[in-house]
């Protein structure tokens, strides 16, 4: 059964700074493909950050030099540090797995940005 299990959400004040993560059971986590998307009220999902199996990223230009994504095989756990919030932030963040067809979501954590 393939768990993807999010934890760091919370809220935070505009500036702030949050770690979301994603720990992963069920799947050979070095081989997939693993991303974090979110979803404002009233919004499509969106892809945040990406990184591949082979440690490659790439951002949504709206995070680019505030969010960082990596990952640490030994835990099956795939990270997200974020710094300098702001409220348009806001949203519901989901980890996802990828891997040829197989593609996996956690629940999500909520993330709100707010003073």
């Amino acid at each position: 059964q393939v768990q993807l299990v999010e934890s760091g959400g919370g809220l935070v004040q505009p500036g702030g700074s949050l770690t979301l993560s994603c720990a992963a059971s069920g799947i050979i986590f070095r081989f997939y493909d693993m991303g974090w998307y979110r979803q404002a009220p009233g919004k499509q999902r969106e892809l945040v950050a990406a990184i591949t199996r082979g440690g490659s990223t790439n951002y949504v230009d709206a995070v680019k030099g505030r969010f960082t994504i990596s990952r640490d095989s030994a835990k099956n756990t795939v990270y997200l540090r974020m710094n300098s919030l702001k409220p348009e932030d806001t949203a519901v963040y989901y980890c996802n797995a990828k891997l040829v067809s197989s593609d996996y979501w956690g629940q999500g954590t909520q993330v709100t940005v707010s003073s």
